[in-house]
């Protein structure tokens, strides 16, 4: 199923990804980092929080960084109006 791209003049990972972590956050981030994984996209709805969304080395599991600093790999994320349950 093909979607139009609905993105305009935003990158999927802004220049200052690091900005939209706390610090509960960005220290799962540093930890995630050292073993391979990195951002795959930074969801920033209008008048919510940023949703940061980490891959693995292989790119075989989505993650989300929890408010707590939790990695979470089961997060229900919607896309594109559909709730779905990232599994690896």
């Amino acid at each position: 199923m093909e979607h139009k791209e609905r993105r305009r003049g935003t990158k999927p990972i802004p220049d200052d990804p690091l900005k939209y972590l706390n610090e509960a956050q960005l220290s799962t981030f540093r930890r995630m980092k050292a073993l391979g994984w990195d951002f795959k996209f930074i969801r920033r709805p209008l008048f919510q929080r940023a949703i940061c969304v980490l891959v693995n080395s292989e790119e075989t599991i989505l993650a989300v960084i929890e408010e707590s600093g939790v990695l979470n790999k089961q997060p229900y994320i919607s896309f594109r109006g559909v709730e779905s349950r990232v599994t690896e």
